[in-house]
């Protein structure tokens, strides 16, 4: 904490150089853990759909559901199968049970209801913000019925297909009936906004909450999907850039609600420039790290995390000349690092950026190093 630009920022993010390794989830399990205990943070982001986390969130604060049942519903990309992350929702229930509201832990998943090859159809986000605006506001106000947006919002596996990410012939995001819903989601959420002294009152501070985020996920869905339609070699970047920006959203939302700590890839977190090479060639856009850095300022804090080897997925000792490498000389199986120290101590000479050899796994770039706050090192990853 010492090393943080502000004393217990509202955001902590703590990245990670690759995904579906339970060792390093297990020791951001024990960082939360100690953020709860020392630190008075309350509330743990992780990179899984922010829909889905709902039902991780109901079931640590209330018991809602079971813990099997959480698990397969509760996350996106296969995270629900991982053993660390079924003992952070165990722990987070436990925690819970007996305390007041006051002290609960809560969860939440911070990216888009999106998969590698899909985008969620905007159905569940854009019903569940008409049905609350519904409830609450005057039915002359809202702009259309929830049958209007039944039929606009046709059957979801137009919107679903897995052909799209690489066919925009497709994807139905540029469709007339996309349009019409897109121009209709802009109405509800002014609605939202303009109705917000009233809701506030009116509703629980969690159903407030929701609303908001079922707007901002119904917004970022119809500007996806229509980015899904685009032919333009500009495309992926336009992808990338608006996942980013949708998970950007919904942690400045965590942050007004209170001191979050947030877990994801370091490409996600970072504050320079993420960039991949996909099969239309080398991508770049800014991430949500940089995106909500620019906004927050000191209360945005990233440590990134290297590692040495992964040995069952081919990531052998580092070469001597990269960074990781330097870092894999030190005695300690897992330490935490100044990275203004550490860039002093490498000299005039940067290290050589390492070469990943698994897809899967990105090294820590030299370069971005002194754009972190602290850095933490994890000397040898086993197998889960």
């Amino acid at each position: 904490m010492r090393l943080l630009p502000a004393a217990r920022p509202r955001l902590l993010a703590l990245g990670e150089p690759t995904h579906r390794e339970d060792a390093l989830l297990d020791l951001r399990n024990e960082v939360f853990r100690q953020l709860v205990e020392q630190e008075g943070y309350r509330t743990i982001a992780i990179e899984s759909d922010c829909m889905a986390g709902l039902v991780v969130d109901d079931y640590v604060t209330s018991g809602k559901g079971t813990l099997d049942e959480v698990m397969e519903r509760g996350f996106s990309h296969g995270w629900g199968a991982s053993a660390a992350n079924r003992e952070l929702v165990r722990w987070m229930r436990a925690h819970n049970d007996g305390r007041p509201e006051s002290r609960w832990l809560r969860f939440a998943g911070f990216d888009g209801p999106l998969e590698i090859t899909a985008a969620a159809s905007p159905r569940q986000a854009l019903t569940a913000l008409h049905g609350y605006l519904s409830t609450w506001v005057d039915a002359d106000l809202l702009p259309c019925t929830a049958e209007t947006l039944d039929d606009l919002l046709g059957a979801d596996d137009r919107w679903t297909d897995p052909a799209a990410m690489t066919d925009p012939a497709r994807s139905v995001g540029r469709s007339a009936e996309a349009a019409r819903l897109r121009l209709l989601t802009d109405d509800l959420v002014t609605l939202l906004d303009t109705q917000s002294p009233h809701l506030v009152e009116a509703t629980s501070g969690d159903d407030w909450d929701r609303a908001r985020l079922y707007g901002r996920t119904a917004t970022g869905l119809l500007r996806y999907h229509h980015w899904m339609a685009d032919t333009s070699p500009a495309r992926m970047a336009r992808l990338c850039a608006q996942r980013d920006v949708m998970m950007a959203h919904n942690l400045i939302g965590l942050a007004e609600r209170g001191r979050t700590f947030v877990h994801a890839h370091n490409s996600h977190l970072q504050r320079p420039k993420s960039s991949m090479r996909m099969w239309e060639g080398r991508v770049e856009w800014w991430s949500a790290g940089a995106l909500v850095s620019a906004e927050l300022g000191a209360q945005y804090a990233f440590v990134a995390t290297a590692l040495g080897t992964i040995r069952h997925q081919g990531v052998d000792t580092p070469p001597p000349d990269t960074l990781e490498g330097r870092l894999y000389a030190l005695p300690a199986d897992r330490c935490v690092i100044d990275s203004e120290r550490l860039t002093a101590a490498l000299g005039d000479t940067p290290p050589e950026p390492r070469v990943s050899p698994w897809f899967g796994y990105s090294p820590l770039d030299p370069a971005h190093l002194t754009a972190c706050d602290g850095v933490v090192f994890v000397k040898d990853v086993p197998r889960s």
